[in-house]
């Protein structure tokens, strides 16, 4: 049986501000392909809610992102890289919610 990876998993979903136009998406679609850029992240997704119609399916969301790392140390580098900081200095003003989800293996 193989090994069970001990990922740290960082999930991110974004609520773009309404109207979201398309200098909105390219804007944010492009701060999101440097942030995932960061060297501690070893895994990601990059995502828009899939056309799924299932009572216990949330697609209210507009962006969603999904990395993982070794480690939750890796995590802490990527949360005060300056390539983080600068998607949030330059997209935030974009976003109404953002709720993240953290987990680890068990």
């Amino acid at each position: 049986m193989a090994k069970q990876l001990d990922y740290f998993v960082h999930h991110v979903y974004f609520w773009l501000k309404k109207p979201v136009t398309r200098e909105t998406r390219k804007k944010f679609e492009n701060g999101l392909k440097e942030l995932v850029t960061i060297g501690t992240i070893v895994g990601k997704h990059l995502g828009t809610p899939a056309t799924t119609d299932r009572g216990v399916i949330d697609s209210s969301y507009s962006y969603s992102l999904l990395l993982t790392f070794n480690s939750k140390e890796d995590q802490d580098v990527y949360q005060t890289h300056p390539t983080h900081l600068k998607f949030i200095d330059n997209c935030e003003e974009l976003w109404e919610k953002v709720v993240v989800y953290d987990s680890v293996s068990f």
